[in-house]
């Protein structure tokens, strides 16, 4: 374990608070608000970022009045926000809390609403800014801020501002997704449109650009000349659970490809930005997903892969496999695991390869970036009992430990050259701490302070689909004939080994 100098680590300056603003949560009777958001929310006023004028209003199909909601997520977020609950911070909390019952597709619950907000901005002094979370099914994304904006809730006047957060999935393919951006700014601005991806809240994704970009020791090998290939991979050990009816219709590459894997692919390989401001950011990982390479229909043959998990055994549990599980057809050829080599044209990681893989029921739930280095040359060791000289990688390691490891050779100690592989290993935990965290601490407070770095805009969502388009036409004309492929419980289908392993490479794996 790597020491660090624990007496004279740096004080970190305490963030901005969050603008005085009311969130409004569509679909604030569901799994997202009470297990994610609300814990969030509680976190931030814990750390003092959220701003003392501050109110939250849900709106959901359920019955409830404000004490039922208020009364619901008291009894849920002991469960969910990691850590002990401060009484006094909660009640301040509590007393912010407000719902309204409504169907989304009702134009009056929109007036309604205008004139609820209007009476909470009075009260606890918001400043008429607000902010609205799509916490619903994908469906209602478009009607609703086109209601919104209707009702001239999407209107920035006076110095207020309004914003809309959209989770995923943003379209279910290429066109679905231009036209849902189309629909989108039809009646809002692009700087107003939050599409979130969860995973850019966890520290570890955060930290690629301070790694790559604060460390002169590792910039200047990031590149083609040293990096051998890349590796990224959202192993997951559970399975769709009570997804199965929406995972059918989605699947994994649709699931994971083209928006957290996108993320990561872009944050690994981007240039330096002109400054971190947003859209500097946002346009370099724009360059670099337009500069990934199509696939042709041939291509996708050979340089993807998908499966479906079968039975197997899980944590010592015999489970069943994905064709069992609740609301899913006997005969379903949906993939639960995708494999896929991609590159990407331009002069920083031309002959590159990335090798991403995802997927459900695997050996173990960890995400990891592997950046695999160019072998040292044989020819010192020619005459010495080495037979080889293994490659240095480096690890970034997201979930669900966060660090980053360094792994290379070093001499064995004793009369004859040796080589063993030694890991040196920093995580967050061991020199930082840990503070609870959901993953959407830093995403809700950058919507409320206006800061977009870390959501996607519009081309960049389309450039991701663009990279797994020509994987669905391809897998919709050739159903799979041999699934389920990978037993529950092991890394994926043989075919996912067989990709690398032509290559003369091979995954890394990290078991529990």
């Amino acid at each position: 374990m790597a020491q660090a100098e624990v007496l004279t680590k740096p004080q970190r300056p305490p963030g901005r608070v969050a603008d005085p603003c009311i969130m409004v949560i569509f679909g604030a009777a569901g799994d997202l608000t009470r297990r994610k958001l609300v814990p969030a929310l509680y976190n931030l006023a814990k750390a003092e970022l959220l701003s003392r004028e501050f109110a939250i209003l849900g709106v959901a199909h359920s019955p409830m009045s404000d004490d039922d909601f208020r009364k619901k997520l008291a009894d849920d977020i002991r469960q969910y926000a990691g850590s002990d609950i401060d009484r006094e911070i909660w009640e301040w909390f509590n007393r912010r809390l407000y719902y309204m019952t409504g169907d989304f597709g009702d134009k009056n619950i929109y007036a309604q609403l205008k004139s609820k907000l209007g009476g909470l901005d009075k009260q606890h002094s918001t400043h008429g800014d607000y902010f609205f979370y799509l916490a619903t099914a994908p469906d209602f994304f478009g009607s609703i801020v086109e209601q919104l904006a209707a009702a001239g809730l999407m209107d920035e006047k006076d110095g207020y501002w309004r914003r809309v957060i959209v989770e995923k999935p943003f379209g279910h393919d290429l066109e679905s997704a231009k036209a849902l951006n189309q629909q989108l700014l039809k009646v809002a601005k692009e700087h107003q449109i939050y599409r979130i991806d969860h995973y850019l809240g966890k520290e570890t994704v955060q930290n690629i650009l301070a790694f790559r970009f604060a460390n002169g020791i590792f910039e200047p090998i990031w590149n083609r000349r040293y990096i051998d290939h890349v590796q990224i991979s959202v192993a997951e050990t559970v399975g769709v659970e009570q997804r199965g009816s929406y995972y059918d219709t989605a699947g994994a590459l649709r699931d994971m490809v083209p928006n957290h894997i996108m993320q990561l692919i872009s944050l690994t390989s981007m240039e330096p930005p002109v400054s971190f401001e947003a859209n500097a950011v946002r346009d370099e990982q724009a360059k670099v997903l337009h500069a990934i390479q199509p696939l042709s229909s041939e291509e996708v043959l050979t340089r993807t892969v998908r499966g479906q998990y079968g039975p197997g055994i899980e944590a010592g549990k015999r489970v069943p496999g994905y064709r069992q599980e609740p609301d899913v057809p006997e005969d379903s050829r949906t993939e639960t695991f995708v494999a896929m080599k991609l590159a990407i044209d331009n002069w920083r990681w031309a002959d590159v390869p990335f090798y991403l893989r995802t997927g459900k029921r695997l050996g173990a739930q960890n995400t990891h970036i592997v950046i695999q280095f160019r072998r040292a040359p044989f020819v010192l060791f020619r005459d010495t009992p080495v037979e080889n000289l293994m490659p240095n990688q480096l690890v970034l390691h997201i979930q669900p430990e966060e660090g980053i490891s360094l792994q290379f050779a070093a001499k064995v100690p004793g009369p004859v050259m040796h080589l063993g592989a030694v890991d040196m290993n920093f995580e967050y935990a061991d020199y930082f701490g840990t503070q609870p965290s959901t993953g959407y601490e830093r995403l809700l407070h950058d919507c409320m302070i206006g800061d977009a770095t870390l959501f996607q805009r519009a081309d960049m969502v389309e450039a991701g689909w663009c990279v797994v388009s020509p994987a669905l036409d391809v897998w919709k004309a050739l159903p799979p004939r041999n699934f389920p492929n990978y037993a529950s419980g092991t890394w994926g289908p043989k075919d996912s080994d067989e990709l690398l392993e032509r290559d003369g490479r091979h995954w890394r794996n990290f078991e529990k």
